[in-house]
């Protein structure tokens, strides 16, 4: 059956895969059919990116199965790049469909013989081109990667790249290559506001499947027909929510976890009363073994063993009838950051004027003379702009991670700064490093995370950035257990490793946080929790952010908007 000339569903029938002393799906069931787009969120670590691995076909589940109709077309977080590879060879991959489809079509009419011609077989590649609209294949990709911002030039190195210009050419080529299943791991964390609309619209009218691993609260509301949990439930299973909003999603799952905890504590409570009474047997049948003389010592000693096998029962029944709750996902607890530092004098914490960075080719990567930025004691900044406007480096000139070819930057005596940065692999040109007294930390090679953690507070104690009575210790935060803290930092999945990456921000108890896309690849709920704790907190916070919802958390903060 050609692609196109059947009906395009996927399904996954009890899925389940997991490593060595691990499970990280568990019994997952979904189906969806052309028209349908399914969110799925969780906590990092739940298995959202395994679950597409799975329904790609990259990964083949320990048990269950999973079914596919119809082409797929899979967007990673992160791309292995070939040696020499260009945009050019991304876009021919993408649109090797629709041409091989073209070319089939003018080969079946060149060669059609009008009185014994096979007519399925035209109409098969008719109905081929028309499905794919291959006609049109070349103008959708330019217009995707121009809508996206990604380069367009195709002889472009893609080793040449930032990550999220390459992550740009790869969902302009998908979103143009018209697959009948289209995968999307955050496809929303490298794009400006005119990218996402131009994403969200394309896939309100996707004729396929569309399944989206996402943290963007707006994207739920304004695309996903349903939204699947991968966060553990009451009977330990995810849950698919029929909700059509992010607010509906939320007020429901809300519901059931406060059923779900009321009746555990209530189990919880049961049981050790039955334990108390449990003991307190014991210690009777304990004392009645050895009775005064003349006592009826064995009467009283049988007495005492049916009240233990009785409250045996009962534990025993309780046992039985209790809710198995998995451990509920950790909780941010965000620290009581100092607002200012020891011997404090006065005037801003930090501040730059005109600062102008030189780029490549003469141009300037940030250039805003007459302009000043400082940050009073609690100050407040949202930093916003399209992609390429300068909103990274401007968090690195505040940082002092770069050098200024113009202007000046100065920090008040004592002050921290903690940075969290854009993600990047070494050697990335987009990648950020951490300036003087920041607390940035990209996870290492190699190590656990408490090793990492660790060499990270020596780092900062040894140039003077850190007060060790004022250290952050990273297992306090509720950002990873401390089982993942135990496990290698290279073995965690992307959105752990940026929870890491915010937790090393926090190590010194920075008086001043500069956060870059702070969302990026972190879960929705702990979203909620890092943006309410963002508002309240008593250091003076710089946040550059795409993501919709959070600008309009924090609306009521000073903007500096670029580009």
């Amino acid at each position: 059956m050609s692609p196109g000339a059947g009906p395009v569903h996927l399904a996954a029938d009890a899925v389940s895969v997991g490593y060595p002393g691990r499970a990280v799906l568990d019994q997952v069931d979904l189906l969806a059919s052309a028209g349908h787009r399914v969110g799925v969120v969780g906590e990092n670590g739940a298995g959202k990116t395994t679950l597409l691995r799975v329904l790609a076909g990259d990964l083949e589940p320990f048990s269950g199965e999973v079914r596919r109709a119809g082409s797929i077309a899979v967007v990673e977080q992160e791309l292995d790049v070939a040696p020499g590879a260009t945009v050019g060879a991304l876009v021919a991959e993408a649109l090797g469909r629709s041409r091989a489809a073209a070319e089939r079509l003018a080969a079946e009419i060149e060669g059609f013989d009008h009185e014994r011609g096979d007519l399925a077989a035209l109409a098969d590649a008719i109905a081929r081109v028309e499905h794919l609209a291959a006609w049109d294949a070349d103008r959708r990709v330019d217009e995707a990667l121009s809508r996206f911002g990604a380069p367009r030039d195709l002889t472009r190195p893609l080793d040449r790249l930032s990550v999220g210009q390459r992550y740009r050419v790869r969902l302009a080529c998908r979103i143009a290559e018209r697959a009948d299943i289209l995968l999307l791991d955050e496809p929303t964390n490298h794009l400006d506001a005119s990218g996402i609309d131009y994403l969200t619209a394309q896939l309100q009218q996707w004729p396929g499947v569309v399944v989206i691993v996402t943290h963007d609260r707006r994207l739920l509301d304004d695309v996903m027909t349903a939204i699947l949990d991968l966060d553990p439930s009451m009977d330990g299973r995810p849950v698919l929510y029929g909700a059509t909003s992010y607010a509906a999603y939320r007020f429901a799952k809300d519901q059931a976890l406060r059923r779900w905890r009321a009746r555990h504590r209530a189990e919880r409570k049961r049981a050790e009363q039955l334990a108390a009474r449990l003991d307190a047997s014991y210690e009777g049948l304990s004392d009645e073994w050895r009775p005064l003389k003349g006592s009826q010592k064995n009467r009283r000693a049988t007495r005492a063993r049916i009240h233990v096998k009785a409250a045996d029962r009962l534990v025993q029944r309780l046992e039985e009838q209790a809710v198995e709750v998995p451990t509920p996902p950790v909780e941010l607890a965000f620290p009581d950051l100092p607002s200012l530092p020891r011997d404090y004098s006065g005037g801003p914490l930090l501040e730059v004027r005109a600062p102008r960075v030189a780029g490549d080719g003469g141009r300037a990567r940030l250039d805003l003379p007459g302009t000043r930025v400082d940050l009073p004691p609690c100050g407040r900044l949202l930093v916003t702009g399209p992609n390429g406007s300068g909103k990274s480096t401007f968090l690195a000139a505040l940082a002092g991670a770069i050098p200024l070819e113009r202007g000046a930057r100065s920090l008040a005596p004592g002050v921290r700064v903690g940075v969290l940065g854009q993600e990047g692999a070494p050697g990335d040109r987009g990648r950020r490093h951490p300036g003087p007294g920041a607390a940035e930390g990209p996870h290492g090679p190699r190590g656990s995370g408490f090793e990492a953690y660790a060499r990270r507070a020596l780092d900062l104690l040894e140039r003077g950035a850190l007060d060790p009575e004022q250290l952050v210790p990273v297992a306090a935060l509720g950002l990873l257990s401390e089982e993942d803290l135990e496990r290698p930092l290279a073995d965690l999945s992307v959105g752990q490793r940026r929870r890491f990456d915010l937790a090393c921000a926090l190590l010194a108890a920075p008086h001043v946080l500069l956060l870059d896309e702070p969302t990026n690849h972190l879960s929705i709920g702990l979203v909620d929790e890092l943006t309410a704790a963002l508002r309240g907190t008593s250091a003076a916070v710089v946040v550059a952010t795409h993501d919709r919802r959070m600008r309009a958390d924090l609306a009521d903060w000073p903007e500096l908007t670029l580009g």
